[in-house]
């Protein structure tokens, strides 16, 4: 019987953590399509994952975000090169709630918060300071009191319904497991596939 691929997740994520030859184990690449097609890729950090998805965080009006407003689609890929292991999922993408989005940043480091009130994400600076004075004038409005989440600021949960699970193989003799989700019932199906 084949391990539930959230569990499966689960159990490969932890064993990332622990592995010294990995810097970061919840750093993924994200793929997106603007309502063109035109594709884009990127590598975000994993905040959160449960049966309802895979959640990150970004500037609202970065490239990103308004792919996803035109084609709220995604492709998500781990890559644990000292483990010979990836994962791949692909998805819909909702936003996260108001809520959980507030939660999630009043966890962040104080300087973090600031700098989602500061950075224009992905538009051009007029110098190379421009970023550190946009901080220290939302520190000035903020003083020593908790930064609220800028409107600007929010998260988006891949909701998976296809994942794959590569395993490196001697000789390109790779092990790919593919679970597919139903439509229907929501239920996951199973397939080896070839490398």
């Amino acid at each position: 019987m084949q391990t539930p691929p959230l569990q499966l997740f689960a159990n490969w994520f932890s064993e990332a953590k622990e592995c010294a030859g990995i810097a970061d184990a919840s750093a993924m690449a994200l793929a997106t399509a603007d309502a063109g097609g035109r594709p884009s890729v990127r590598m975000v950090l994993l905040k959160q994952f449960d049966e309802r998805g895979f959640v990150f965080y970004t500037n609202l009006e970065s490239p990103k975000a308004c792919d996803l407003a035109g084609n709220p689609r995604a492709a998500l890929c781990f890559h644990w090169a000292p483990l010979g292991r990836q994962v791949r999922l692909e998805g819909a993408v909702t936003p996260v709630e108001e809520k959980e989005a507030d939660a999630y940043f009043a966890t962040r480091p104080r300087l973090s918060q600031l700098g989602a009130w500061a950075s224009r994400q992905s538009r051009p600076m007029g110098h190379r300071y421009a970023l550190e004075a946009a901080v220290a004038w939302a520190g000035a409005r903020y003083g020593s009191g908790a930064v609220p989440r800028p409107p600007h600021w929010s998260g988006f949960r891949v909701v998976p319904l296809r994942m794959e699970f590569w395993r490196e193989g001697a000789f390109r003799h790779h092990e790919r497991s593919l679970y597919v989700r139903s439509g229907d019932s929501g239920d996951w199906g199973h397939e080896w596939v070839y490398p």
